[in-house]
């Protein structure tokens, strides 16, 4: 199953730093994402694109994760002209994450 089928995603990026917020469509999901998408597993999907591990928040009351991602200083949204290392972007591919 891929994370798409239980879940939605909301993300934003200011500089360097893209958030992706990972919500269940049903609360009891939640437990779900909280065993399979661990920040080592978002690592691991974002690889060579981060400057550090991605860090992940459990937000339990909304059924939520959120996970900070950091850039090199060198790839800035705004000093970049590629449409793919936007954070929206970035939500996608992280909903195609086989759990």
């Amino acid at each position: 199953m891929l994370l798409r089928d239980i879940a939605h995603a909301r993300a934003g990026d200011k500089g360097t730093v893209v958030t992706i917020s990972l919500i269940a469509r049903r609360p009891e999901d939640y437990p779900i994402l909280e065993e399979r998408v661990t920040a080592e597993r978002v690592t691991k999907l974002f690889g060579p694109w981060l400057w550090r591990p991605a860090v992940r928040y459990s937000v339990a009351h909304l059924a939520a994760l959120n996970f900070v991602l950091e850039r090199s200083p060198t790839q800035s949204v705004t000093r970049s002209l590629a449409l793919d290392t936007h954070g929206k972007c970035l939500s996608s591919v992280l909903l195609d994450m086989e759990i």
